[in-house]
């Protein structure tokens, strides 16, 4: 696999960076979650005049800043979880405008470019959870000890 990427599907920890294993500092998560907040305030005001935006419901769930604070990539996906992809398409074009509404709410340097990335971490979970509650996986989770005590 090349260095800097990570398996398909699969996005690193919070605390490490996506480039090259070294963690995540502190500014940078706060940088992240002052973003995160932001960029979803906007999104709840429907200020951004895109068809593919009005009306739609969208979770941010995690910024990601790089550690030059430049750039950062916003993973995000519509509460009704169809039309992902325009949606995505929809808030990268508007990307210049959010990140302009963005650097009025900020005192950084410089506001970062922003990416934003559909969160496959949703149906990863939904995933999981279906393959724990298979009775293969019960049975193996009960005889380890690891069963939840009140299904016991």
């Amino acid at each position: 696999m090349p260095r800097g990427r990570s398996p398909a599907g699969s996005r690193p920890g919070r605390d490490e960076d996506h480039r090259d294993g070294r963690p995540t500092s502190q500014r940078q998560l706060r940088v992240g979650e002052l973003l995160r907040h932001l960029i979803a305030d906007l999104l709840r005001r429907d200020v951004i005049h895109d068809p593919h935006l009005t009306g739609i419901a969208i979770t941010v769930s995690e910024v990601r800043v790089s550690p030059d604070l430049k750039n950062a990539t916003v993973f995000a996906l519509p509460l009704s979880g169809k039309k992902t992809t325009e949606i995505i398409a929809a808030l990268n074009h508007a990307a210049t405008f959010i990140r302009g509404q963005v650097s009025r709410g900020t005192e950084l340097k410089f506001t970062p470019k922003l990416t934003f990335i559909g969160d496959e971490s949703f149906d990863e979970a939904d995933r999981i959870r279906t393959l724990l509650e298979t009775p293969r996986v019960k049975h193996d989770l009960e005889e380890a000890g690891w069963a939840d005590d009140d299904e016991k």
